[in-house]
């Protein structure tokens, strides 16, 4: 399992640093890529809960907000969020009654949570954008590391049993320092960036991505699968590779935009 999980990442981070390098098109479509086969893995977890999601206003409402994206600078407009809600409410009527509100509302979460990766794109547009886009994945693929190896050689007290049975708190201390080591580590690479800023956005960072794999872990609890799918050797599917990116991506940008380059 360990080395699938290491070849599996030689092969994907060179891609994923080439979109990043690159930014743009290559940038956008290898997001839009992954927000449509993270889309699909989203909509078989809610059948298993018994919902009927619709996978096709799923991926139309992940183009939607990827174009807002590439349309606007500033964050998702609120017309994308609200096209994107009101494609989903008519649906319940048109299609009644056998797309029903609970259908709708499954879908709806599914489409808005994957298109939390839209913010990786947003991530490499704004001043240094290359620099704060690598940050978020390296904080966030550090943290994720760390929590791993700290918890599965000294992890004793457990954090959530019911939900996450290997979830212990060292773990979690260990992928938050984790986090904050390359907080710090980018503060002497890059001289003009504020230590202060950085360790805090290092410390919320390694917080923050392990509460988006504690809420992945629960649609996977909840729907009774160990992995999204089989998509990535080692590592499971979309979701379970990028449940803490769909977290810290928004994070990292929203502090960079108010605390850092406002």
């Amino acid at each position: 399992m360990f080395w699938k999980r290491v070849v599996s990442a030689l092969v994907g981070i060179p891609l994923i640093v080439l979109a990043v390098w690159h930014g743009g098109i290559p940038l956008l479509f290898l997001t839009g890529l992954i927000i449509v086969l993270g889309s699909k893995e989203m909509m078989e977890l809610l059948a298993r809960l018994g919902l009927k999601p619709s996978l096709w206003l799923a991926l139309i409402g992940g183009f939607i907000l990827t174009g807002g994206a590439y349309l606007y600078n500033n964050g998702y407009p609120g017309p994308t969020i609200t096209i994107v809600l009101f494609l989903h409410l008519t649906s319940t009527v048109l299609f009644y009654p056998v797309y029903s509100l609970q259908d709708a509302a499954g879908t709806l979460i599914g489409t808005l949570y994957l298109g939390l990766l839209n913010y990786c794109y947003l991530l490499r547009t704004l001043p240094d954008g290359w620099i704060w886009l690598i940050f978020m994945l390296a904080g966030t693929w550090a943290g994720d590391t760390a929590a791993y190896f700290v918890g599965k050689t000294f992890g004793k007290i457990k954090i959530a049993p019911v939900l996450s049975p290997k979830k212990t708190l060292e773990g979690t201390i260990g992928g938050i320092l984790g986090s904050l080591l390359v907080g710090y580590l980018f503060v002497l690479l890059y001289s003009f960036l504020d230590p202060l800023k950085m360790l805090v956005l290092g410390l919320l960072l390694g917080m923050t991505a392990g509460l988006g794999d504690l809420l992945e872990s629960s649609f996977k609890r909840q729907a009774g699968v160990k992995d999204s799918s089989k998509l990535i050797p080692g590592h499971g599917g979309i979701l379970d590779r990028f449940d803490s990116a769909m977290f810290t991506a928004p994070l990292v940008y929203y502090f960079v935009r108010l605390f850092i380059i406002s």
